[in-house]
């Protein structure tokens, strides 16, 4: 069982976005009523891209692109969403989308899914589609060396765009998936906290009588017909787009589309595509949301105003000016957080797309506070809109812009490196979004240049200037705030909201900046030596020793032109802690986060602008160690942060107070929350209530010592002797030999030959059964573990690997398919080597709580069928294929190799394995599938845990 350092943050709203869907819809690229030069320029056509509208009315989008290779991604997107549903079909464009996935003309029933499985197209993470207010879209990456998979994807997406089947039984069979769907997304806190403010966020538009899951009682009694009839009225050629971006023929293509689109055909009366707006307010609105279960108190101030886009390169100019102001806010409102004198335990202001960009064309102020009490909600409100307020009214300084100009650059130099590295999705949704709302499609190329042009161009006085224009009427100002039903009594009036956010702005003074003048490092290391120099050539790996006993293992790529990431690890971790110590150096894991040595957060930032460079320290269970990333020209500054970390690490006693009292924060109503107190439950039986695992109570958190954990986290890495590096990326191994050597070479290294220390942390043993009962929705959530000991080894965890995939087909088909009880179950498994060889292989999903015994006593049989009688020839054939399309996909990805090699060298391991992974597929058979469930789901230690309400 994994074990997590605890990390001292508070898990609070942290977005601006208060409106969940059911499906993440795209977003519209950001905006704001700022100054534009009046004399835009219209964006160049891209020349590799190729756009194109059949007869039909069908728009198409096509472009050649080779990241990733052999892989194409296939979008079929539609201009119709839960807007266009009638009274009686509300949550019909979301249930049609769930159509597509039960049977089309030339893909009866689940032969899709099970065609695409078989073709290493694995459903959920690659075959998908989305519902939103406004477009359906469905997704298909697929692979392009298989000639007749790659046309049959076109036919897919053609089978979706006007040939779903829509058979009375399979819409029957869909409706409890469905209400599956919408138990386990809501029922909670959140989604009844959103149910009382959709009237008030999106009031008088036709947003809030449309929300994409439905109504429960249409979706269980509606009649077939509706969705029928909204299948024909909306799924029509003229309102659809296929986009197609990857490593094939562009001509091919043309042609695959034209061949499968050509012939659908529009409705002879076509209903009009109504396009929806959200009206101005009329007086600001205030709205009070407390709930039993939300463990927060948060505000929230939404200031609307509109904006028409240019679609020119005013756009793009405009955009770049309300980042960098966004930029400099937040960096200002962090730097507050940090100094600890902020009226608030967490703030956020930005300008931008109105909840993400709902309702195109409509943008807003968007301030967000969070208290440690509802009775200060209104004084925390009022500090985080001061400081937009003092964007507003002063705008900012040269030395800030300096510093978000030098990070707009540096990004923008880092992108155009990476270029011909771009992945095949970043053009799907640019091409989505220009065909849903019209936004510009801009070349990699012209998109470096008009920035860089801009860059040069944009003065301090244009963005004060745009500042003052990002706040909007006072009549179109809402305030929300949502807080634990046990703050009702203590939380601000409505009265004292608005006088908190109109008041904000009095007496403020401008901002005085602190600029930094001194060096990361105020001398280099004394430089240490390579010693030894192997190599491992099958995977084209070199290993340096340097002098003071750090290992390095390096491995050149070409998979980015501009990308080096690196890992270490070395033995010990907070294992070397006593039990009876481990509260009291807890802290030590944010010791890396507060800064280094004199440089506080904010001053790193300024320090680091205009560099790509990344650098920092961990420590977990059992071991501790660095990790970073850079392009190659800022390598050095990266090794320079590693170098600070070790050895002057930063004591901050201001940043130690502020998150001892978030976490606080989060303590005091944590078991508020039935999840939580769900999730403890769980961790309390697999780790046996170890210390070391559960969270602190209140009185143990004031255990928690900055002074010992400080002294922890230096002698955790006053000696380097025993840390293993592992570089990946484009870089000359000569060339970076040098900085190796100074850098870590240069770490102090006393060779401790230190090791971890197995601490003993077990589950309990034997059949356990938890039930909690806690909550007031009619929501289940269930857990099912398996664990043991285990012999870990390549051979062993690719068997266990297959029988937990092969598992997941059979739950889905079992729980969705065949008893339409849950959504989306999930079947995991974990093993690892140390610090004793063990796997836990869980089942999870959630449903009705009447359905909790008959649903697990279905995954007991399906295992019980397994262990009779193994996998099927076409599950073996599924896991083999999606395994092997993911390593060939993987083999090409730079974080694949670091998180790989950096595994292999944990364990002690042959790294050249990977080389061999197909012989080891192969011996995955319907007969080892068998073995496996045998062995690893006996049954010898299984726990039961289960959430239901408490009535």
């Amino acid at each position: 069982m994994k074990r997590k350092f605890l990390v001292m943050t508070l898990a609070a709203a942290s977005v601006f976005c208060l409106i969940e869907r059911p499906v993440h819809a795209q977003k519209v690229a950001a905006g704001a009523s700022t100054a534009a030069t009046g004399a835009g320029q219209k964006i160049p056509a891209d020349p590799e891209l190729k756009i194109g509208k059949l007869s039909n009315g069908l728009t198409y989008y096509i472009r050649k692109n080779a990241e990733p290779r052999n892989r194409a991604v296939l979008y079929m997107a539609l201009k119709a969403g839960s807007l266009m549903e009638s009274d009686a079909q509300q949550g019909l464009a979301h249930f049609t989308e769930h159509m597509a996935f039960n049977g089309t003309k030339d893909f009866p029933k689940n032969d899709l899914i099970n065609y695409l499985q078989k073709a290493g197209v694995k459903f959920g993470a690659d075959l998908n589609a989305y519902t939103s207010f406004d477009q359906t879209v469905y997704q298909l990456p697929i692979p392009t060396d298989s000639a007749d998979l790659f046309r049959n994807g076109f036919k897919i997406l053609a089978n979706w765009a006007g040939h779903i089947s829509m058979l009375a039984p399979d819409i029957d069979g869909e409706r409890g998936v469905i209400i599956e769907e919408d138990r386990q997304r809501g029922k909670n806190a959140q989604s009844r906290i959103q149910k009382e403010l959709l009237p008030v966020l999106l009031h008088g538009s036709r947003y809030a009588e449309r929300i994409p899951i439905g109504k429960l009682d249409i979706l269980q009694n509606f009649k077939h017909e509706e969705i029928r009839n909204f299948y024909r009225d909306w799924y029509r050629p003229n309102l659809q787009a296929v986009i197609a971006v990857g490593d094939f023929d562009v001509a091919q293509v043309e042609n695959l589309i034209k061949e499968n689109f050509g012939k659908l055909t529009n409705p002879a009366k076509p209903k009009p595509h109504t396009t929806y707006d959200l009206p101005d307010g009329k007086q600001p609105v205030v709205k009070i949301v407390t709930d039993p279960e939300f463990p927060y108190n948060v505000a929230f101030a939404f200031i609307r105003q509109r904006h028409k886009a240019s679609n020119n390169t005013d756009d793009i100019r405009r955009n770049m000016v309300i980042n960098m102001a966004n930029a400099m806010l937040g960096a200002r409102i962090n730097e507050l957080k940090q100094k600890g004198t902020a009226d608030f335990v967490d703030g956020q202001a930005n300008y931008g797309p109105y909840q993400q960009g709902l309702v195109p064309g409509i943008e807003a102020a968007t301030v967000l506070a969070v208290t440690k009490s509802g009775a200060e909600l209104a004084k925390g409100l009022a500090g985080v809109m001061a400081e937009y307020q003092r964007m507003v009214q002063f705008g900012f300084t040269q030395s800030e812009l300096d510093v978000v100009k030098k990070q707009t650059e540096a990004a923008n130099e880092k992108a155009n490196r990476e270029k011909d590295k771009i992945a095949s999705n970043t053009f799907v949704q640019a091409y989505l979004r220009n065909y849903m709302y019209g936004a510009p499609v801009v070349s990699p190329d012209f998109r470096y240049e008009i920035t860089k042009k801009f860059l040069g161009e944009i003065t301090l006085a244009e963005i004060n200037a745009a500042a003052k224009k990002m706040i909007g009427s006072d009549n179109n100002l809402t305030i929300i705030v949502q807080a634990p039903e046990k703050e009702k009594s203590t939380l601000p009036t409505a009265d004292q909201l608005l006088t908190a956010i109109r008041d904000a702005g009095k007496g403020l003074k401008p901002y005085e900046d602190n600029k930094v003048n001194k060096p990361l490092l105020e001398n280099k290391p004394i430089a240490g030596k390579v010693t030894k120099t192997e190599k491992i050539e099958s995977i084209g790996v070199t290993k340096l020793t340097l002098s003071n006993g750090v290992v390095i293992y390096l491995k050149p790529t070409d998979f980015k032109n501009d990308q080096i990431i690196f890992s270490s690890f070395g033995q010990g971790g907070v294992s070397q802690a006593e039990d009876k110590d481990y509260l009291a150096v807890n802290y030590a894991g944010n010791i890396p986060s507060d800064g280094i040595g004199e440089f506080d957060n904010p001053s790193l930032r300024r320090l680091l602008a205009g560099t790509t460079a990344s650098g920092s320290s961990y420590i977990d269970e059992l071991y501790q160690g660095f990790g970073g990333s850079a392009s190659p020209k800022d390598l050095e500054t990266a090794l320079q942060l590693v170098y600070a970390h070790a050895t002057n690490p930063r004591k901050d006693p201001v940043v130690f107070k502020k998150n001892m009292e978030e976490y606080s924060i989060y303590l005091q109503n944590s078991d508020d929350s039935p999840e939580n107190v769900f999730n403890d439950t769980v961790t309390a039986v697999l780790s046996s209530n170890s210390i070391r695992e559960k969270k602190p109570t209140m009185a143990e958190l004031g255990t928690i010592s900055l002074d010992r954990s400080f002294e922890f986290y230096k002698n955790r890495f006053a000696d380097a002797s025993g840390q293993t590096f592992v570089f990946v990326g484009n870089f000359d191994i000569a060339a970076i030999t040098p900085l190796l050597e100074t850098y870590l070479g240069g770490l102090p290294a006393n060779n401790r030959a230190e090791k971890f220390v197995d601490r003993g942390v077990r589950p309990r043993t034997g059949k356990i059964e938890r039930i909690v009962k806690k909550g007031i929705e009619d929501k289940a959530m269930v857990k099912l573990f398996f664990y043991n000991d285990f012999d870990y080894a390549p051979e062993n965890n690719i068997q266990l690997s297959a029988l937990s995939d092969i598992l997941e087909f059979k739950v889905l088909e079992r729980l969705r398919e065949k008893e339409g009880g849950v959504y989306s179950p999930n079947v995991g498994v974990g093993y690892e080597k140390y610090p004793y060889g063990n796997y836990n292989l869980s089942v999870s999903f959630s449903c009705a709580p009447a359905n909790v015994d008959k649903l697990v006593n279905a995954v007991l049989d399906e295992i019980a069928k397994l262990k009779q009688n193994g996998a099927t020839a076409d599950d073996i054939t599924k896991f083999k294929a999606e395994y092997r399309r993911a390593l060939e996909v993987n083999m090409r990805e730079n974080n694949f190799w670091l998180g790989y090699l950096t595994g292999k060298f944990k364990n002690g391991e042959d790294p050249t394995s990977v080389l061999t992974t197909n012989e080891r597929l192969e011996k995955v058979t319907e007969a080892s599938v068998k073995a496996a469930a045998d062995k690893y789901l006996n049954n010898a230690n299984y726990f039961k845990a289960a959430l239901v309400p408490e009535k």
